[in-house]
């Protein structure tokens, strides 16, 4: 089964539905490519074992080439492709929901909110690695109680629970090789300053209208630069940090004064009472008007 005919899949945006394991193994020539503007509803990992591949997150890139273990968040808008030059591009593949524990392997290693690379994972483990992608590619073909078995296909997907638990610990093998392994990125002299230059800026007015671009050059750093370096340093991105920070702001400005929703959602810096009312319900628990009544869990 190829990956863009899996059922549920969007036209032009191939992605499997959430909750099923896939994997796979591709080597793939000059001319392909995924493009995602809408990210995937799973995590996504790719373990590159020969020629080079690029992959994308905004203006983030990862290079994929032998032993670079290359993940993406669910949600996030990416791309990738065959490297400008590259011959062709050989690498595993999977699908999946992460577990919780897997999070904290992968953070020291983000580029960008939501792109990590986790390299280089030293030649001495790839071995392992690729048998361990191995065996996830045999459990996710082993086919349901009562099913016949699944033709040897490139892609696999798992059917049942015995599948779906016994591919995800293959990946957790992979995931925690590679995290041990890979040589974490070096700190720069200054890049801690920097960030907290930047907390320290969200947090003295939230309501400004902060990008990433703005926070970047007020820290003299590139905006990608500065999104690796602040969700590297926080464990989380920039606009997440500046969303907290408002939501927080917006709390006080209902608990202290008696300005309307409206007004306190202009003044926390979102544009959408609407909006506003969404997200603010989904952090404290209860709408705007509700927290100010002290209706609050």
């Amino acid at each position: 089964m190829h990956a863009d005919r899996l059922p549920g899949t969007a036209a032009g945006d191939p992605s499997p539905p959430p909750g099923l394991v896939v994997t796979g193994r591709y080597d793939q020539g000059p001319g392909y490519g995924v493009n995602r503007p809408r990210g995937s509803e799973s995590w996504l990992f790719t373990f590159t074992t020969g020629g080079g591949g690029t992959i994308r997150q905004g203006g983030a890139r990862a290079e994929a080439v032998a032993g670079h273990l290359v993940v993406l968040a669910p949600g996030v808008a990416h791309r990738y492709a065959v490297a400008p030059g590259a011959a062709h591009w050989r690498f595993w593949w999977a699908h999946c929901r992460t577990r919780p524990s897997w999070a904290t392997w992968i953070r020291p290693y983000a580029v960008a909110d939501g792109l990590y690379a986790v390299a280089p994972v030293p030649a001495t483990l790839h071995g392992r690695i690729e048998a361990a992608f191995g065996r996830m590619l045999a459990d996710a073909r082993r086919p349901a109680p009562g099913a016949p078995p699944e033709a040897e296909d490139p892609v696999a997907v798992a059917h049942g629970s015995l599948a779906r638990e016994l591919a995800l610990c293959a990946l957790e093998e992979v995931v925690l090789l590679a995290a041990s392994g890979a040589r974490e990125p070096a700190p720069e002299p200054g890049d801690d300053t920097r960030v907290r230059q930047a907390e320290e800026l969200i947090a003295a007015d939230p309501g400004a209208p902060h990008t990433v671009a703005s926070l970047a050059e007020s820290v003299a750093l590139s905006p990608s630069r500065f999104a690796h370096l602040f969700t590297l340093r926080t464990g989380r991105s920039p606009m997440r940090a500046l969303r907290e920070a408002r939501l927080r702001h917006a709390a006080r400005l209902l608990e202290a004064t008696d300005l309307t929703v409206e007004r306190v959602a202009a003044a926390s810096g979102f544009p959408s009472p609407f909006h506003f009312s969404r997200v603010f319900r989904e952090r404290y628990g209860v709408p705007p008007g509700a927290y100010r009544a002290g209706e609050r869990p």
